[in-house]
């Protein structure tokens, strides 16, 4: 498994969560045994918000002397009175909806609390009226250890970040909606870029959900694009993206679970999504996305890592600046081959860029 820091605490997330929505449709044993296989095999982020109640059965069973192993995302707004999923913004709701979880799952705590699918700027107004200062007390207790929020609409988020009080992010990430594609492909490509970048800025982490579009992506008769693409692309893609902690594919068995872990063994070329390049919009043209499709440098730069910490440092991303100088190879060792220019399905101008880059940092 691969882990990456946590900004704002001291966790060390693994890149592929669990993502709960779908384990109902499993019987409890082989939930349990799905849940197991990923714990085993290192994820330790789970979401918790699921398509029914009973669902909850599974996960307190496949927990039992393991909490302090994994990582829980619980959502306040997340409603189970009915028995299934339901999403409300009402306070009373809210809190006796998160006091039968705490119950359920036999935990006195909650280690990311989410503000839950926000996607209005009224329902917002609602929540930050009535729950959020019920949840800031909890953490102010210590029963929630970090606050995050869940939404699709970047302008939700970017009011949030003014706020000051986020930990964590939980964004749709997938190529489709980065480019304008389905009912949550909200914001442009570079409103959704910036929002990227800004979240990595500020320390906020960003965990995906949606990584393969509901499935969409998997299939080239329902996919945008007309072409399918892998998990192992769709993660890869959205592991890319700056600020981005894990991916939580939704799970509904082992067999899931392992087809996720599967991308921990791809091969380079397995992860590779340059294939996006065809489907592209013209706004998206000519701009890096650090898909690393001209690797190898004949010279040896990580071009995509350079152009990443470019792009955050332009956007006022200091440590970016640090990262950069890190790197063993700078802007500056660029021999103008051409060979990323040839190779860079996004059109990009790497050559011209480099020097870009190289004057923007200094030799």
């Amino acid at each position: 498994m691969e882990y990456r820091k946590l900004p704002k605490g001291t966790e060390q997330i693994s890149v592929i969560g669990f993502g709960g929505s779908g384990i109902h449709q499993s019987e409890q044993g082989e939930a349990v045994r799905a849940i197991h296989r990923a714990i085993e095999s290192g994820v330790n982020y789970f979401d918790m918000a699921v398509s029914e109640a009973a669902a909850f059965d599974s996960y307190r069973a496949a927990f039992a002397g393991l909490r302090e192993k994994v990582y829980l995302q619980m959502h306040f707004g997340a409603d189970y009175s009915s028995g299934k999923y339901g999403w409300t913004t009402d306070p009373d709701r809210i809190r006796r909806g998160m006091d039968w979880r705490l119950k359920k799952l036999d935990t006195d705590y909650i280690d990311f609390g989410f503000i839950h699918c926000i996607d209005e700027q009224a329902d917002l107004d609602r929540y930050l009226a009535g729950s959020l200062p019920y949840i800031q007390d909890l953490k102010g207790q210590g029963v929630v250890r970090h606050i995050g929020l869940s939404t699709h609409n970047p302008a939700v988020v970017e009011r949030m970040l003014d706020m000051g009080i986020l930990d964590v992010v939980m964004f749709s990430i997938n190529p489709a909606y980065d480019y304008r594609h389905g009912d949550y492909a909200i914001g442009g490509v570079d409103e959704r870029q910036t929002l990227y970048q800004r979240c990595q800025r500020e320390g906020v982490g960003i965990t995906v959900m949606k990584p393969f579009g509901g499935g969409r992506l998997l299939d080239a008769k329902l996919s945008p694009f007309g072409k399918a693409l892998t998990k192992t692309q769709c993660i890869q893609y959205a592991l890319d993206k700056p600020g981005v902690l894990n991916v939580l594919p939704g799970f509904r068995n082992t067999a899931d679970v392992e087809s996720a872990l599967a991308y921990l063994d791809a091969a380079p070329e397995e992860r590779d999504y340059s294939i996006l390049g065809e489907f592209a919009p013209p706004e998206a043209d000519g701009k890096c996305v650090y898909c690393s499709h001209c690797h190898p440098c004949p010279k040896g730069l990580d071009i995509a890592l350079i152009n990443k910490y470019y792009d955050l440092a332009k956007a006022g991303d200091e440590l970016a600046k640090d990262h950069y100088w890190k790197l063993s190879l700078h802007a500056g060792d660029c021999i103008q081959c051409g060979h990323c220019d040839r190779r860079c399905p996004f059109h990009v101008k790497q050559m011209r860029r480099m020097k870009e880059i190289r004057e923007y940092f200094g030799v």
